[in-house]
């Protein structure tokens, strides 16, 4: 006896238990979804490197899509906007393959597919894929999968499979769960690369502190006592460390070296041609009390160890508390400004010559002049006139000729004080944009220590 057509109720029950069974394993996939992307967020939450997180991901990643190998690749910052290597293998887990070559496809191409993009591709015939047939460069490559990193509509990544290890290759199911882990992945890489770049700011900025306290240590502590004079001295540099300079060096004949300069640049490089340059004086003024003898070989030293595009600017005075006489040389730096007592405004010191660092044997010739009593000596970098406020208007030349007047009768460190204050109050709070120095020499009344 033939069995006859299946009845409406039996269709019912079949199509009933196949949907059932449709959604027990779309229920199961996305159980075993949520597992995967539970365990990554956990292990990444304990990775303690970044170096660290992106092996997991990578690792948990090829597991998940069930890969024979399977990579990211980061596009620096610096490479978003093309030139260099377009992008850099940060992790790379490859299971099986271990001991054959890694996968290699055209790095440029395939960044510039997914910054076109912005799509997954999933391909199990990457050979004969129109697509992938030029970024191919192996012929063992079965199937391929890449998911875009993204964050904020910027592409910071790539995460890829290779090789699926089922012969069916990859699924659409392994390219969405691959997207989640991406998607996922991408902000804590891109805020772990923050933190790690944070850290390393961090790191330089107590390298730039304690280079700053290195820095002033060098600098003169407080300032010497001269028979007969009295003497300040102030550097604010512009940045943590700068590349001014000013110094007091007592010679074997009872004089004192007084110096400034003013390295070009700002900064660690500047600083660090500034030590160079302390360390040449004071090795050379402590027994020579001629002015431009010191310079002349300072520069030839300058010159045999910096380049070109370096120089320096140097006051180099001797001044002789016991004839009141100051010899001098000036090598491209401003011009001192000289306050006789009883004058109501002051001279600029004439003669010099070429800056440091720009001619070996460039010949410096030196200049001299006597102290009276009362008489005010200001020395100071191009930081003090060329400090400008918010309409960019300098603080000049006059201004700082005009507050020398108002500081006729004013100790040395009253007088640098106030010049100070007047370059501070005229930025009206703008940032300080160059090195700030100054010296200030001034013979007493009467003669004593």
């Amino acid at each position: 006896m033939m069995a006859g057509p299946p009845q409406p109720s039996e269709s019912r029950g079949r199509a009933t238990d196949a949907a059932l069974e449709a959604e027990v394993h779309r229920l199961r996939r996305a159980k075993h979804e949520l597992e995967i992307l539970n365990e990554l967020a956990l292990s990444i939450s304990r990775a303690p490197t970044l170096d660290d997180i992106m092996g997991k991901i990578v690792r948990r990643a090829r597991r998940a899509v069930g890969a024979d190998e399977a990579d990211i690749k980061i596009v620096e910052p610096s490479d978003r906007g093309g030139g260099g290597d377009p992008m850099q293998t940060i992790a790379r887990d490859r299971g099986s393959r271990a001991g054959h070559e890694a996968v290699a496809l055209d790095k440029r191409m395939m960044l510039g597919m997914m910054q076109a993009h912005r799509q997954p591709l999933l391909s199990n015939d990457p050979c004969h894929d129109p697509r992938l047939r030029e970024l191919c460069r192996q012929r063992d490559v079965r199937s391929v999968l890449l998911v875009p990193m993204v964050v904020k509509s910027e592409l910071i990544g790539i995460l890829m499979a290779f090789n699926k290890q089922d012969e069916g290759g990859f699924t659409e199911e392994d390219q969405r769960l691959l997207s989640i882990m991406a998607s996922q992945s991408a902000q804590l890489l891109e805020n772990a690369r923050l933190a790690e770049q944070e850290r390393q700011l961090a790191l330089v900025r107590e390298q730039l502190r304690l280079a700053r306290d290195i820095q002033l240590g060098l600098l003169p502590q407080a300032p010497p006592r001269i028979p007969g004079y009295d003497v300040a001295g102030v550097s604010l540099p512009a940045q943590e460390v700068g590349g001014d300079y000013f110094d007091f060096v007592p010679t074997v004949g009872g004089s004192w070296a007084l110096c400034l300069g003013d390295v070009s640049g700002k900064g660690l490089p500047a600083a660090l041609l500034m030590a160079n340059l302390q360390a040449t004086l004071r090795g050379q003024a402590r027994f020579n009390e001629r002015p431009e003898v010191c310079v002349t070989w300072s520069n030839r030293l300058l010159c045999q160890c910096t380049d070109p595009e370096k120089f320096t600017t140097l006051f180099y005075g001797v001044l002789d508390p016991a004839t009141h006489e100051l010899r001098y040389c000036n090598a491209g730096h401003e011009r001192p400004l000289l306050l006789r007592a009883g004058c109501d405004a002051p001279e600029s010191l004439a003669g010099g010559g070429l800056v440091l660092g720009i001619l070996e044997d460039f010949p410096y010739a030196g200049s001299s002049l006597t102290l009276g009593p009362g008489d005010l000596l200001v020395i100071y970098s191009d930081g003090v006139t060329d400090a400008t406020n918010r309409a960019e208007e300098p603080f000049g030349l006059q201004r700082l000729t005009e507050l020398l007047h108002r500081a006729s009768r004013q100790s040395a460190a009253a007088a640098v004080a106030a010049i100070v204050a007047a370059v501070r109050e005229h930025a009206e709070g703008t940032e300080q944009a160059d090195d700030i120095t100054l010296v200030a020499v001034r013979r007493v009344a009467r003669d004593g220590p």
